[in-house]
């Protein structure tokens, strides 16, 4: 079955005000993290308001079965998309898992950036590699480090200790501090993950 760990209600893509931008008059800008994946895509808004929906068991089906849950997927995580969104930053598939539902990982991927590449979201894509550098300063750090390191750094996201929403609270974060409204100070080591990063040029809030 569908799981996730909250359902939006009415404004979720209206994000508050969190505490770094408390002095600013400008809206905050509107970011949203997201790990995708068949059976846990994690989704993290920048008031720290975090879910995840998936479907376990989907590469087990036939073919036909199999394109038309990765499509309900799809239509599910775009549920959360809706309202105005400043930056989506997306995790890109690790190419080097040629495990069991890769080719389904990947069509989820390329086919929900295609959906809100065409909606005219801006868009930025990161590697595990900067998602972890930016969470522990290093580039290769294990799944509880990098949990370990939203808890103390980003304890506005209610992660459960979740690392797929950990994940995508990471790269939530990232968005936010490359638009000038970080959640943290982090220390340089953790920033320069920002620096590789292609980020979209055109990006108003």
């Amino acid at each position: 079955d569908m799981t996730t760990t909250q359902t939006p209600g009415s404004g979720v893509a209206d994000i508050h005000r969190g505490p770094a931008q408390e002095a600013r008059p400008d809206p905050v800008p509107k970011v949203v993290g997201i790990d995708p994946s068949l059976t846990a895509t994690g989704i993290a808004y920048r008031d720290g308001w975090c879910t995840k929906v998936g479907k376990a068991g989907i590469t087990a089906l036939s073919l036909a079965s199999r394109i038309e849950e990765v499509d309900r997927l799809l239509g599910d995580i775009l549920e959360y998309l809706n309202g105005p969104v400043s930056l989506v930053v997306i995790e890109t598939p690790a190419f080097s898992r040629a495990g069991g539902g890769a080719v389904e990982r990947h069509a989820l991927w390329w086919m929900l950036v295609r959906r809100l590449t065409r909606r005219g979201t801006p868009l930025a894509t990161v590697t595990s590699h900067q998602r972890t550098m930016y969470a522990t300063g290093k580039g290769m750090a294990s799944k509880q480090a990098v949990v370990d390191a939203v808890a103390r750094r980003l304890p506005m996201f209610e992660t459960g200790g979740d690392d797929n929403l950990c994940d995508a609270a990471v790269l939530c974060a990232m968005g936010c501090e490359h638009l000038g409204a970080p959640l943290a100070v982090m220390p340089a080591t953790h920033r320069r993950a920002l620096d590789k990063v292609t980020w979209p040029e055109a990006v108003t809030w």
